[in-house]
């Protein structure tokens, strides 16, 4: 709703004003003189102010100098009985948006109002255009920021995006937990032809089948219990920009069989609804998972994968990247610092050496998690190596006299290295490293996010 400002030293004039102002819904604040208008200026927001020209004790162009100085982004209309080009002239160059000579009719001066609230619109829309493109600007560099590596296999991963993100082609991202797999369906989609859309995440792995579903595909009011009103699903709300399929490999084959025909068919139904829809959306998957092995044992549908790897880019693994983890754990270091506003801490090149040496089953994401936590506990200037032995390997973990640690610290690396290794006996597999520790999968994605090991 347009916030007007109306002073006018004519009782009947300004009433006039008010009520052609009020039938088109507008919000109207008037005064009778300057001085007042001012006082009400200091602690309210109007979009257009409509001052008379002559006025006392402050004219209509004092009372415009003042608007244009201290609150610039008002419009101004000046409205006079003694107009003529000249003043009109005087008006526009001192910051008038227009000038209107009395006496005039409700309906010239709506119509001048109405110019004026659509040139702000066409001004407020180019603003904030300007604005999103500065955003996507930043976020770019900022994932650019976090995308740090020299090696040749992470360099060649960035060429490869380059060449592909302007293309609409299905991707998938394949590589161990913790690679930054989002990170690179995020720069992919901020450099593409939809960078300007939405790019939608979803975690396929979070959900059972049925909120999966609901998840991707919305659902009807009453579809189900606890189905109180309609939702939108993300194919929906993805329509025009990228939806992010996370941990791809881990849906049943029913809802590959639904996934499968809204990528052939561009169309779908929400759940409990009978209408069909159509959405148009980039598709970048992921999955730690060997999906060709998942095909040989039936539990992964062929024709699904192949709509999908239409574009394969794997991520190698932070231990086949050994040259980036000094680069690596400076950046984390420095972001570290700035977050838990801490002097930006170093580590000795013999520190270096034993991360080098560490396998990181949790890859970047373990790194950056250990990291932080490195520059949080470390009493000096600089983590020594002891502190970086007790916090990451964990066989020297298993021998450490925890009496030295607070019950919470002994806790964290405890539960930790529990994980740590029941991964490396399943191989990875969440569902089977989640039956060793006897915990529900949902659980163990906690815990693995907690750890930095997700």
């Amino acid at each position: 709703m347009l916030k007007i400002l109306v002073v006018e030293d004519n009782d009947t004039m300004r009433l006039g004003i008010i009520e052609s102002l009020k039938r088109e819904n507008y919000k109207v604040f008037s005064f009778s003189n300057g001085s007042d208008a001012l006082d009400f200026l200091k602690s309210n927001y109007v979009d257009l102010a409509i001052l008379d020209l002559k006025m006392e004790p402050i004219s209509g162009m004092e009372l415009l100098a003042i608007i244009k100085k201290d609150y610039n982004k008002i419009d101004v209309l000046i409205i006079s009985a003694y107009g003529n080009v000249q003043t009109a002239v005087d008006a526009i160059k001192n910051g008038a948006a227009d000038f209107l000579t009395k006496p005039f009719s409700p309906d010239e001066l709506r119509i001048r109002v109405k110019k004026i609230s659509n040139e702000k619109l066409k001004e407020e829309k180019i603003r904030n255009l300007i604005a999103e493109n500065e955003y996507l600007q930043n976020e770019i560099s900022n994932l650019q920021n976090e995308l740090i590596g020299n090696s040749e296999s992470f360099t060649n991963i960035l060429k490869l995006v380059d060449q592909v993100a302007a293309k609409e082609s299905p991707i998938l991202l394949s590589g161990e937990s913790g690679t930054g797999k989002e990170l690179i369906a995020k720069l992919i989609h901020n450099k593409s032809l939809r960078a300007d859309k939405s790019f939608i995440k979803v975690n396929c792995a979070a959900l059972n089948e049925n909120l999966l579903e609901s998840e991707l595909f919305g659902h009807e009011k009453g579809a189900f219990t606890g189905a109180v009103k309609s939702k939108k699903g993300r194919f929906e709300l993805a329509n025009n920009g990228t939806l992010f399929l996370d941990e791809i490999g881990e849906i049943s084959p029913a809802m590959q069989v639904k996934l499968l025909r809204v990528i052939q068919e561009g169309e779908f139904e929400k759940v409990g609804g009978e209408i069909t829809l159509k959405t148009n959306v980039r598709i970048i998957s992921a999955t730690n998972k060997n999906l060709h092995l998942e095909m040989s044992e039936n539990r992964f549908r062929e024709d699904l994968f192949y709509r999908l790897n239409v574009i394969p880019i794997h991520l190698p693994s932070l231990q086949e990247r050994k040259d980036d983890i000094k680069i690596l754990t400076e950046y984390f270091l420095k972001k570290s610092a700035v977050k838990n506003h801490q002097e930006i801490k170093t580590i000795s090149e013999n520190g270096y050496d034993i991360l080098k040496n560490y396998s990181f089953p949790g890859n970047i994401r373990e790194l950056e998690n250990l990291i932080e936590r490195l520059s949080v506990v470390s009493d000096g200037e600089t983590i020594d190596d002891k502190l970086i032995s007790y916090h990451l390997n964990p066989k020297i973990q298993t021998v450490y006299n925890f009496s030295h640690l607070s019950l919470d610290d002994s806790l964290f690396n405890f539960e930790k290295n529990m994980i740590i290794q029941a991964l490396k006996e399943a191989k990875n597999v969440k569902h089977h490293t989640a039956k060793i520790l006897k915990i529900n999968t949902s659980t163990l994605y906690y815990k693995l996010e907690k750890f930095g090991l997700l």
